[in-house]
């Protein structure tokens, strides 16, 4: 009986500690398949025709990815990296590519609403894969879209503009026409008429947004026709907006150019010609979504939208000409528009309402 009894004894002991190592390896595991999920986790990014050196949202949205690929330790080119797409049926292909090639990426964003039939194609085809679409709306499970209130801080740099012009002439160069690029129109020249209803906006579309000469050409009808500022809402077609300023500039003429998506400082030297930007942190979404698809949550299916409150478009760092009693009228629009005072327009037909209420 006593043989038996520790026979049973030794069993239940053994048990035991089988049961504490499963236990121990179990924990050990689940850590290491979270490691080796961190670690196997790649991301890349597809961008419209503009191109990655747009010095606008594709720049952007790379140096958010950059980052989060440094940050992380990922490897370039293999880990994390972008595609450049050079024209519209690029745009497909280039998606596919990173679906398929090197085992696959956890999570591939579409850069731009042009991108907005061919991610919602390919992730149709791909629904365990995870997109996403920065400036546009892709109803799907497997798509993330990443979307800004463009109108708010377009509006105040409408109000910089229309404090400071010299002529009451003002300039807007958009890329392609389009209910997105409407919405930095619209918000714009209502920010320039709350502060200065004398000023007339002159408006023109380049039809493009990778056509610099275009930009140029628009910028230099502009000012010859006497705007002393120009915003541009148009990719790597502001580029243009900017070379015509600083050719002016040379020449003596008192030019100034509002960049847009980033912090376009770099783009106005060595003329010093850019007044600020109108920044949309582009970089900061791509950053955090991939923060969190590493972590396991893809947001798919929603649409993360970023305004004045979150700090997701606004005045860029460097405005060092823009006098005080400017900023001070900034921020105090600024609050209105965050408290819901001030809704500024993304249609021509809001605008045309919003001017109705100023009378």
């Amino acid at each position: 009986m006593k043989k038996y009894l520790f026979l049973f004894i030794a069993v239940l002991v053994l048990g035991t500690v089988l049961s504490a190592c499963g236990s121990s390896n179990g924990d050990d595991g689940s850590k290491s398949s979270g490691g080796d999920k961190k670690k196997g986790f790649k991301v890349a990014m597809v961008t419209d025709t503009g191109g990655v050196n747009d010095k606008s949202f594709n720049q952007s949205a790379w140096e958010g990815l950059q980052k989060f690929g440094k940050d992380n330790g990922l490897k370039l080119n293999t880990d994390y990296k972008y595609l450049q797409s050079n024209q519209a049926s690029d745009y497909e292909p280039n998606l596919n590519t990173l679906v398929h090639n090197n085992g696959g990426y956890n999570l591939i964003f579409g850069i731009g609403y042009l991108m907005e039939d061919a991610v919602k194609k390919v992730a149709a085809a791909n629904p365990n894969t995870h997109f996403a679409i920065v400036d546009d709306v892709v109803n799907a499970k497997n798509v993330t879209s990443i979307t800004f209130k463009e109108e708010q801080g377009s509006f105040l740099v409408g109000v910089v503009a229309g404090m400071m012009t010299k002529t009451n002439k003002i300039g807007f160069v958009g890329g392609e026409k389009s209910a997105l690029i409407k919405k930095f129109e619209n918000g714009f020249k209502a920010g320039v008429k709350s502060v200065n209803p004398k000023a007339d906006v002159l408006v023109q579309y380049a039809g493009s947004f990778s056509a610099a000469d275009k930009g140029q050409a628009i910028a230099n009808s502009q000012y010859g026709q006497g705007a002393d500022i120009i915003y541009h809402a148009a990719g790597a077609t502001g580029n243009g907006v900017f070379n015509e300023a600083q050719n002016r500039k040379k020449k003596g003429d008192n030019v100034w150019v509002i960049g847009v998506d980033r912090d376009q400082y770099d783009a106005g030297m060595p003329e010093d010609v850019t007044l600020t930007s109108m920044v949309k942190r582009v970089d900061n979404a791509v950053e955090q979504l991939s923060k969190d698809a590493m972590n396991g949550n893809y947001h798919g299916g929603e649409n993360l939208q970023y305004g004045l409150k979150d700090n997701g478009v606004g005045l860029s760092e460097h405005h060092d000409h823009i006098p005080d009693n400017v900023m001070k009228k900034v921020d105090d629009y600024k609050k209105k528009i965050i408290n819901g005072d001030i809704k500024p327009p993304q249609t021509d037909a809001e605008y045309k309402d919003f001017l109705a209420s100023l009378k």
